[in-house]
């Protein structure tokens, strides 16, 4: 892995599973051996506010926060935060939002966060073993089966995406 960290913002509204999808990855990233660094702003997040979190993780990580313009990878769950975030992306970088997720396919709304991790999950190194681990470690037992479907649902999106993309090059 290059000494550049890895940086991810993931935004949305309070109550749709920021920082539950931020501890997932940070944890991801800690069981591949990497240095995570891991912040949250919470805003208004009781009353259905902004809520961010910024997540690095790499060989060496000095700070939590992702610089503005320096995220490789912008994670929405609420498209209407999009505006809001988009200045954390760099040039290059990746948007992952809701609308690359058939909502319908999902046995639980609740777990569109989950499903954009599974998205978020093919443009990074970790095994799907590693991602499924994590998820079950975050998530009470109750929640695993409808939250590992969504993830198998978000990885299919994101390899749909891939195909998109690659057919337009």
């Amino acid at each position: 892995m290059n000494s550049k960290p890895t940086n991810v913002v993931i935004a949305g509204l309070g109550g749709q599973g920021v920082i539950k999808a931020s501890d997932i990855l940070a944890d991801v990233a800690f069981s591949a051996g990497l240095d995570v660094k891991k912040s949250e702003l919470h805003g208004m997040s009781q009353r259905g506010g902004s809520v961010s979190s910024d997540v690095r993780f790499g060989e060496r990580v000095f700070s939590p926060m992702v610089p503005e313009g320096e995220a490789d990878f912008l994670l929405v769950i609420a498209p209407d935060q999009i505006p809001v975030n988009a200045a954390a992306l760099r040039l290059g970088g990746s948007l992952i939002d809701p609308s690359q997720i058939d909502e319908s396919s999902l046995s639980n709304k609740k777990s569109i966060n989950v499903a954009l991790l599974g998205v978020l999950s093919r443009h990074l190194q970790f095994p799907v073993e590693a991602w499924t681990a994590a998820l079950e470690r975050n998530l009470p037992q109750k929640l695993h089966d409808a939250n590992l479907q969504a993830f198998s649902i978000g990885r299919a999106a994101g390899q749909t995406l891939e195909q998109k993309i690659g057919q337009k090059r």
